[in-house]
């Protein structure tokens, strides 16, 4: 194989991909107005679904624009050597191939944020406005873009700076020490999230004493749940989407409730969302979710090094020097048809999950108000309620409505 056909061979990958997502997406689209069934004809009113609809379009419309600007620019940064140009750029500053690879990508990151931070800005500041979603200030926008760039620089780059160092000291054994390291971090990150991270972007303040908190703990006691950290996120500092999830192992675990939850559903439906995410605690979802994750990661950099010695990957995007970050992106594009497919098989684990949660939250709770406040969620949200089983199928980590509904009602 040649670098030219390598070349093309990632070239063609690109375009399959970007076409097959447009494809789905289309006729996705086509289903936006979509009579309700009867199981959930009642969550919107005719007012409330023709604006469901028009948020659907709008969003579509804007999605396709950018999709299509930002795939049209990846091309062009291909065949006109764009990765050349910046590693040549990243050698300019240092020898060390640790300071290379990571001036490379930061400034493929970079650069790349800055592009989508005005299409970012606009989906924000005009259509979630628009449509009544959008509470963050243009301040607030600001500081989490900083706030990002400097977890990303501290957390990606020393992950990057160790996996270029474990690639220098034991070239194709690299991957052991990489999947090692990868697998104790992410276990870290899993305890620790919501008490490390989650405070630099929200604040977070225990569930106050009250009739909500009394019926969290009754419940938590009835099915053996150990429960003492239950804590309210700000959301509503954001958007006025609601969500809730739980987090960490042993003493680390906690519920986390918007506070825009709190205001949207009642007493009953609250607990019927966490007796969902108990259950997901108490099937072992997440796991056996790390399990396969980390089976999967480690299988992915087994075959990245294999692959990572070779020249050509340079060679295929225009680099005259051989180099490990180089490898990396092309590695990465020509693996993206099997990460795709592992993404749909973990996506259906996903919805099997959710049942199974669901379930359990029918069985040591009750049906009717995880179904009312669903229905409440996708209403609050202009969630679509009748996506094509394609779209679902490669994209959908959760059941829809319609599904979810049917599924709790079913005795």
């Amino acid at each position: 194989m040649t670098a030219t056909y390598l070349f093309y061979l990632i070239i063609g990958i690109l375009i399959i991909n970007f076409l097959i997502d447009k494809v789905i997406n289309a006729v996705n689209a086509q289903h936006f107005e979509d009579a309700l069934p009867g199981e959930i004809n009642d969550v919107y009113d005719q007012t409330e679904y023709e604006k469901s609809q028009r948020y659907k379009k709008t969003n579509y419309r804007f999605s396709l624009i950018v999709s299509s600007i930002s795939f049209i620019g990846l091309l062009l940064f291909f065949f006109f050597d764009g990765f050349a140009i910046v590693d040549g750029i990243a050698r300019g500053f240092s020898n060390n191939e640790i300071v290379i690879a990571l001036t490379f990508f930061g400034i493929l990151v970079f650069a790349s944020d800055i592009i989508s931070t005005p299409f970012n800005y606009y989906h924000t500041f005009v259509i979630e406005e628009r449509f009544g979603f959008n509470k963050m200030t243009k301040a607030t926008f600001l500081i989490d873009k900083l706030k990002g760039w400097l977890l990303m620089a501290f957390i990606g780059g020393g992950i990057l700076a160790l996996i270029v160092w474990f690639y220098q000291l034991t070239k194709e054994n690299f991957w052991i020490y990489t999947w090692l390291f990868v697998t104790v971090f992410s276990l870290f990150m899993n305890m620790f999230y919501a008490r490390l991270v989650v405070p630099i972007f929200n604040k977070q303040t225990p569930l106050e004493d009250g009739e909500l908190k009394a019926a969290i703990s009754d419940y938590a006691k009835k099915v053996g749940f150990k429960l003492k950290n239950i804590f309210v996120i700000d959301g509503s500092k954001r958007s006025t989407k609601a969500n809730a999830y739980f987090s960490g192992f042993g003493r680390e675990k906690r519920i986390t409730l918007y506070d825009t939850l709190i205001n949207d559903l009642d007493t009953d439906e609250i607990v019927a969302v966490l007796a969902h995410e108990v259950g997901h605690y108490k099937r072992r979802h997440i796991i056996y979710n790390m399990v396969i994750s980390t089976l999967l990661t480690g299988l992915t950099f087994y075959i990245l090094s294999l692959f990572i010695n070779s020249p050509l990957l340079s060679e295929a995007l225009g680099v005259s020097i051989p180099s490990f970050h180089i490898g990396l992106v092309a590695f990465g594009i020509l693996y993206s048809p099997i990460s795709e497919i592992t993404g749909i098989v973990m996506n259906y684990v996903s919805r099997m999950f959710e049942y199974q949660a669901d379930d359990y939250a029918k069985e040591t709770y009750q049906p009717e108000p995880l179904i009312t406040s669903l229905k409440k969620l996708s209403k609050n949200s202009l969630s679509n309620l009748t996506p094509h089983p394609s779209y679902v199928f490669m994209n959908y980590s959760h059941p829809t409505l319609l599904q979810r509904v049917r599924n709790l009602r079913n005795s």
